[in-house]
């Protein structure tokens, strides 16, 4: 592919979807670069493409509104040259996180600023017919009069990502199967990516500019999941099957988790969350954090989840303790500071700035 013209490559290629290719690159570089901008030498040299090229593009995205001048930048000797910046309201996605019992909604603007936010209690054992209701109900809450590029839902795994289909949630087998992103977007009549909610956590993370090494996200709520950010990108595994962190086995016939296992991490850390032993609880999460570090070798354990967001210091101490009498004390604990419905929406934005925009 020839990257250096924007209207071709050799015989065969997609024109089209080069094009979208084109813009997807220089809109990545305007949203990193934030309201200061960069200018279109600068966009040229970054991506390989022509300044023709870049300038024939920009002027399209301009034409959209996704694209504004940012002002001059310091002069080398000839004319100042013009800044381009994205314009972070020219569109929106919405994030959704399905819990157990609780729904939360978010819009977000291209640059993932929140701009809208909205909550209800949820009954996720009442089935799909409700549950697709309370989503619907929540985006329109959150949606306002924006132009929405899609919406990203993050949900209790196991599920396919890539087929959209929900699977064996522990504790609800009435979900096994159903098809939750093709009703979601022929309801919304917008695109729907499914997600588990603890892969939303990680590109929450992600897209905070955490840098790019191996990093967990480990999410306490209503259940114990991890989401597994490895080379740069979030591994979800073949199956989508990835990251159930919380039901690994930390006690031979320890007390019976949901998922049929007996001694799991989950039931372990919950059962000391809920006999007010958070110090204990921190301690289990900290032992199966371990493990972790000491299978894939990563760089950062990240804590989120409303469980951790009652008490974040003991948490993130007692995990740090336990890493450290493990020999792992190089693995830096921190504390989430976007939620699931914010990855949720990312996850949404993702395709904008990653694939064509023109199919």
């Amino acid at each position: 592919m020839n990257r250096g013209d924007d209207t071709g490559g050799r015989g065969g290629a997609n024109l089209p979807a080069l094009r979208g290719h084109n813009e997807a690159l220089l809109l990545d570089l305007l949203r990193a670069a934030g309201p200061a901008g960069l200018g279109r030498a600068e966009l040229a040299g970054r991506t390989g493409l022509t300044p023709q090229a870049v300038s024939k593009i920009t002027a399209r995205l301009a034409a959209e509104g996704l694209v504004a001048e940012a002002g001059r930048g310091a002069s080398t000797g000839g004319k100042p040259r013009t800044l381009l910046r994205l314009v972070p309201g020219a569109r929106h996605a919405v994030g959704v996180h399905l819990d157990r019992d609780e729904l939360s909604a978010v819009r977000v603007d291209l640059a993932g600023r929140v701009v809208a936010r909205t909550g209800a209690p949820l009954d996720f054992g009442a089935g799909p017919g409700p549950v697709v209701d309370a989503v619907l109900e929540a985006v329109l809450r959150v949606r306002g009069r924006a132009a929405l590029l899609g919406v990203g839902v993050a949900a209790p795994g196991p599920l396919d990502w890539r087929g959209g289909v929900m699977g064996r949630v522990t504790g609800f087998p009435e979900w096994a199967g159903f098809p939750l992103r093709e009703v979601l977007e022929g309801r919304l009549g917008l695109p729907v990516v499914l997600d588990k909610d603890t892969n939303a956590g990680v590109a929450a993370d992600a897209a905070a500019g955490s840098g790019s090494g191996a990093s967990v996200y480990l999410h306490v709520g209503t259940g114990l999941g991890a989401g597994l950010r490895l080379d740069g990108g979030i591994y979800r595994g073949a199956r989508s099957a990835a990251g159930e962190f919380g039901h690994q086995v930390l006690r031979l016939d320890g007390p019976r988790c949901r998922c049929g296992g007996r001694g799991c991490l989950e039931v372990l850390c919950l059962e000391a969350v809920a006999r007010g032993d958070v110090a204990g609880a921190a301690r289990i999460l900290g032992e199966g954090a371990a493990n972790l570090v000491a299978l894939l070798d990563v760089d950062r354990v990240l804590l989120g989840g409303r469980v951790v967001d009652a008490a974040p210091e003991a948490f993130a101490s007692g995990v740090r303790a336990a890493l450290a009498a493990r020999g792992f004390g190089t693995a830096a604990v921190t504390l989430a500071d976007r939620g699931v419905p914010e990855g949720a929406a990312e996850l949404a934005l993702t395709p904008f700035y990653t694939t064509p925009l023109h199919p």
